[in-house]
């Protein structure tokens, strides 16, 4: 979870207030952050990436106004018309289309500023960003460029001095040479040209999404930025662009529109939008019975703006809250400000009580024995990614299940086996000492005339005399122990598994699974470098329907 430091100062002066310290500390768990570490002149703490808004302490302090009541409703953002302009070119629509900025003149920057602004804008590029590859966020000194920029594409020959060098090297050079060009250069893979913003006198003042220009880099006696924004989506860039502007504001500084022009671009908005509320709604999902009137000051205090329009709430949300999609996130803001603290629980009204049913009974009595077995138990993400399920375990991915509009490429795809995943946690723990004997119990999907749940258990074991003898007697032990059952297995060419040292798993004359050892080719996929054997079989079906 991201970290941001608050020193108590601080608080106190963009609070306008002297707050207890205690006060502080007690307050801040609630509205959604954890303590991770409290001294005598800061606090660290932790937010939710869900929150970019809490990426630095001007956010923060904004949630803080509201539940002290110091300031409650709706920040607004206070843009002035700018006279500014980014022209966009048609040949960056293929590449990265989209840009969009604002300027903040007038303000005062310190080390601590800077480093809270910094510390957001990386935040911002690993959250909303993904990692760059969605948004990247330039800031930059305003008095340095000459209007308008131009967003454009060039060749990679073009060349500039970068924020991490003292020389100029092209756009080639940079891209092998520095830490970032290295990090982030598969986004532009592919691409013959890449997408610079240049100022009106021939000056680089930003190479998106890698690095920035030297010329416009900030420092405690810069008084105006530049703030713009590159994206692949048009609502993750004003979203990303809104989180900044409100921080910068509430830095104190003064807030300009910049126009673009050009292809597929838009100029920044930010208006806030509306939400309509049921009271009923609140009330039934939080188990309390309050009054319209008390929820609208509960999302005030949330800083959100409320209003009755007939017997519903209409709220009002900021642009910056890119968290809120829907009432039920409405329903959590009411929450907040009424005050978890507040919230009463109750008995339920039924006095019956609940078991186990059939099918946990029977997955307990399995793990007790893998464990008895000198196992330990894993848990992976039923969605994950294509190179990890597919790539480095040389399956075919032709019936895979991709999920629609994914926000990872490591959890686009239902997964149909348990074993890639697997070997995934044995690769993050190579600096573990061998043996490692680890299984699962999980849901997999089955792609036919419809999705199917069903329910696998998998097995590896990692060391170096690991061999198929040693794996296929854990098979019978558990299932003979456990159920009171036996199996065959049948030689079959895996294409995870060694050939030759291989097989189906067949019970009652059914194929329930594999087992073998498996194929060093595949384990060093995963970077391991000891025997590994392990075997896949299906419950369902088997010792529950």
């Amino acid at each position: 979870m991201p970290v941001v430091t608050l020193y108590f100062d601080r608080i106190s002066k963009i609070l306008g207030k002297k707050i207890p310290k205690t006060k502080i500390v007690d307050t801040l768990p609630f509205i959604g952050l954890d303590v991770e570490e409290e001294t005598s002149n800061h606090i660290n703490v932790e937010y939710s990436p869900n929150r970019p808004d809490y990426s630095t302490d001007y956010g923060i302090i904004t949630g803080l106004q509201g539940l002290l009541e110091i300031k409650l409703g709706m920040p607004r953002l206070k843009i002035k018309s700018g006279k500014n302009a980014i022209k966009a070119d048609a040949s960056v629509s293929k590449v990265r289309p989209y840009v969009t900025a604002i300027e903040a003149r007038n303000g005062v920057l310190n080390d601590e500023t800077i480093r809270q602004i910094i510390t957001m804008q990386e935040d911002l590029h690993n959250g909303l960003g993904r990692r760059r590859k969605k948004t990247s966020i330039g800031i930059h000194d305003l008095d340095k460029i000459k209007f308008p920029l131009y967003y454009k594409t060039v060749a990679k020959n073009h060349n500039f001095i970068s924020l991490e060098s003292d020389v100029s090297m092209t756009i080639k050079e940079m891209l092998e040479k520095t830490d970032a060009g290295k990090k982030y250069e598969h986004i532009l893979e592919g691409k013959d040209k890449v997408p610079m913003l240049i100022d009106s006198v021939g000056n680089t003042v930003s190479f998106p999404p890698i690095i920035n220009s030297r010329l416009t880099e900030i420092n405690n006696k810069t008084r105006n930025l530049l703030v713009e924004v590159t994206a692949t989506d048009k609502n993750a860039a004003e979203g990303v662009l809104a989180v900044l502007a409100n921080a910068l504001q509430v830095a104190g500084f003064q807030l300009f529109s910049v126009r673009i022009t050009g292809a597929n671009n838009f100029t920044p908005s930010l208006k806030p939008r509306d939400l309509i509320l049921e009271p009923e709604l609140v009330n039934k999902t939080l188990g309390i019975d309050i009054s319209s009137s008390l929820m609208i000051k509960s999302l005030k205090k949330s800083r959100l703006d409320a209003r009755m329009k007939g017997k519903k709430i209409i709220c009002t949300i900021p642009r910056y809250r890119t968290d809120i999609f829907g009432v039920m996130d409405l329903v959590e803001e009411v929450a907040l400000g009424y005050g978890i603290q507040n919230l009463v629980p109750t008995m339920p009204e039924s006095v019956s009580a609940g078991e186990r049913n059939d099918i946990t009974k029977s997955l307990e009595i399995i793990r007790s024995l893998m464990v008895g077995l000198g196992y330990t138990e894993v848990m992976n993400f039923e969605l994950t990614g294509k190179e990890i399920l597919y790539e480095k375990t040389n399956r075919d991915s032709s019936k895979k299940i991709s999920v629609a509009d994914s926000k990872s490429q490591e959890h686009m795809i239902l997964r149909d086996v348990l074993l890639p995943g697997m070997m995934e946690v044995l690769s993050r723990n190579i600096h573990e000492s061998y043996p490692q004997k680890i299984f699962e119990i999980g849901t997999v999907f089955e792609k036919g005339s419809s999705i199917r749940e069903v329910v696998h258990l998998a097995c590896l074991d990692a060391h170096k005399d690991a061999n198929f003898t040693e794996i296929k007697s854990v098979l019978q032990s558990l299932l003979k122990i456990g159920f009171n059952l036996t199996c065959e297995t049948i030689a079959q060419k895996e294409h995870m598994f060694v050939d030759g040292r291989t097989g189906n798993i067949v019970i009652s004359g059914k194929k329930l699974g594999t087992i073998g050892e498996v194929d060093p080719k595949i384990a060093d996929n995963f970077k391991l470098r000891t025997s590994i054997s392990g075997f896949e079989m299906k419950l369902t079906g088997l010792i529950f329907d």
